[in-house]
């Protein structure tokens, strides 16, 4: 199933059920409202947008419209929670050595997960409203799971089975400000604007045997400016899987429904693979060739996210950024 959220005005827009080739869309306010309601009772509206879903695909909905041509806000415009993890430890440690800074040995053994602002989140084609680009606008491609209700102290295999969506992120970083509030010993907080998320939320099953219940098989693709910035397997490298963000996040608090979980930034060891910021190709630089040449992004750079199934069928639709002066 896959599910979008059309922009009505309302600080929550509208809950779409989108076709599976993203072709085609219906809206289901006798089910929910907005994919909060949805989330929030989940085991009642699930198989109630299963039917509209199955439905649609089927060409049985008369009163379907074309989802191209909506105006389209992240799946969740707000959310009680979104908390971001560093699940891709090779990433840590390289944009960790371009600020200068140690990596400490239990990043290896114990998950990283800083707590974002999910007040609002950009919409996936909304720019990216800028007031300084020396701040050093970059993007970061990742995964992100959507939860049901989490008890406080579930283990990862209960955790498992909170997992009801996945999204695609580009939670946009300002590298220049991180150095000075980390230093504090507190953050991030100036240097993490609003996040955005691809236009559709899918449930597991849509990827297939590429999903196995606790990582993302397949290469998770990024273009800076129409150029292939990088490709890596999502499911390579995650040195933590989602059920075990889950259940670190929800140590020592309940998860309501609807928190988003993000894997951070997908990393391959293998340097073939590109990469999915603009942090990580500098450190690569600096190692390669002592300075890195690679600038953040500018005013008009366009960045686009985006994973394609083994069709080669988009999966999520994509995220498509551009840098705009506020």
């Amino acid at each position: 199933m896959k599910l979008a959220t059309r922009k009505n005005n309302t600080r929550d827009g509208e809950l779409i059920v989108v076709s599976q080739n993203l072709s085609r869309a219906v809206a289901v306010q006798d089910v929910a409202p907005t994919l909060q309601f949805a989330l929030d009772h989940w085991s009642i509206c699930q198989p109630k947008l299963q039917t509209y879903y199955e439905r649609l695909n089927a060409g049985q909905i008369t009163n379907a419209f074309s989802f191209k041509d909506q105006p389209i806000s992240s799946p969740l415009p707000r959310a009680y929670q979104w908390a971001d993890g560093s699940a891709y430890v090779n990433h840590v440690e390289l944009v960790r050595k371009a600020r200068g800074a140690e990596m400490p040995p239990n990043f290896w053994t114990d998950p990283l997960i800083y707590q974002g602002g999910s007040d609002h989140f950009l919409g996936p084609h909304d720019d990216i409203s800028i007031a300084d680009l020396n701040w050093g606008v970059d993007f970061e491609a990742e995964l992100a799971v959507i939860t049901t209700d989490v008890a406080m102290g579930s283990t990862p295999d209960v955790a498992a089975r909170s997992i009801c969506l996945l999204m695609l992120v580009n939670d946009v970083s300002l590298r220049n400000l991180i150095p000075e509030e980390i230093s504090k010993g507190f953050g991030f907080f100036q240097s993490k604007p609003s996040s955005a998320f691809s236009p559709v939320a899918v449930t597991p099953d849509e990827l297939g045997k590429a999903w196995d219940g606790k990582k993302c098989h397949l290469p998770l693709m990024t273009y800076l400016n129409n150029q292939l910035f990088g490709q890596p397997n999502a499911g390579v490298d995650m040195t933590f899987d989602f059920p075990t963000l889950i259940a670190h996040a929800a140590k020592t608090r309940t998860l309501a429904a609807g928190t988003i979980i993000g894997s951070g930034t997908v990393s391959n060891v293998d340097r073939s693979k590109g990469s999915s910021c603009i942090a990580e190709k500098r450190m690569l630089e600096i190692l390669a060739n002592g300075k890195a040449v690679t600038p953040f992004m500018q005013f008009n750079d366009e960045v686009r996210i985006c994973m394609l199934d083994q069709n080669n069928q988009s999966i999520f639709g994509e995220i498509k950024q551009k840098v705009a002066p506020c």
